[in-house]
């Protein structure tokens, strides 16, 4: 897959989706960004900063969405340009898809959408390479048909992310399993480690979730061979305006990047 200036291969080195899970200001984005931007450069992980303009799938009416399509866009083209590295955001309609052109290098389809026809095509027809994010109900093997769908628009630029399947109510359950099975589709596999610990609805009006189980996940996803890591991080998750029970503190983030190196070259040097 090439994301702006870098090649994201199968079995290449561990690349990072990084950044928080919404615009909540002007400034927050750039200032993450920039810290990633220094980690990841120290440790020489290709990284692709990732921000949300609109979270449409929050689980009250009254929870913080962002800042909407066009003011969101054009941040997120900003922060690309400020600190040269490629930036990825969640698409939800084919519009979005559209107006992302020329904005962000990677669209993300969200988890529920994964089977929008529609949104799939659209983000085939955009050009720009496309994350497509296997749904919580669905089987590692059946998400070749969101892919081809992709796929049949010409554009094969693509990754696909394992975010942890529906085990009951409010649960969500990691098979390492599906790692190897969606490398059989030809594209990178990466491992959302930050979404994989929620607990969805849990907190009543909020989703709840456990963030001190991410980097456990990332750990085993790396060992069972991922090509990627998805990270949502924050400089304060406790205060954060979306999903802070599950994202990383963002000086924590250098020290579990570090230990997923390791674990990498370790399966690496061992076949």
């Amino acid at each position: 897959m090439q994301i702006g200036p870098l090649s994201l291969l199968p079995g290449g080195p561990l690349f990072l989706l990084a950044g928080p899970c919404v615009i909540e200001n002007d400034s927050g984005p750039l200032a993450i960004a920039r810290r990633m931007a220094e980690i990841t450069g120290e440790l020489g992980i290709p990284f692709v900063f990732k921000a949300s303009f609109d979270k449409a799938n929050r689980t009250a009416v009254d929870s913080f969405r962002g800042p909407g399509v066009h003011e969101g866009l054009d941040l997120l083209a900003s922060v690309g340009k400020e600190v040269g590295v490629p930036v990825m955001t969640d698409v939800h309609t084919p519009e979005h898809c559209e107006l992302a052109v020329g904005k962000v290098d990677l669209i993300q389809i969200p988890a529920f959408l994964c089977r929008q026809t529609d949104l799939l095509l659209a983000a085939g027809r955009s050009g720009l390479a496309v994350n497509v994010k296997k749904g919580q109900f669905m089987a590692p093997w059946d998400v070749g048909h969101s892919l081809d769908k992709v796929r049949s628009t010409g554009n094969d630029n693509l990754c696909v992310t394992e975010r942890g399947v529906s085990f009951g109510y409010n649960t969500l359950v990691s098979d390492m399993r599906a790692i190897p099975e969606l490398a059989r589709f030809g594209v990178p596999v990466v491992f959302d480690a930050t979404h994989s610990v929620q607990k969805p609805s849990a907190g009543g009006k909020t989703t709840s979730g456990d963030r001190t189980m991410a980097p456990v996940l990332a750990r085993a996803a790396v060992a069972a061979g991922c090509d990627g890591l998805f990270a949502e991080t924050h400089p304060d998750p406790d205060n954060a305006m979306s999903d802070g029970p599950n994202m990383i503190p963002l000086d924590e983030m250098a020290g579990m990047l570090k230990t997923l190196l390791a674990i990498k070259r370790a399966v690496s040097e061992g076949g």
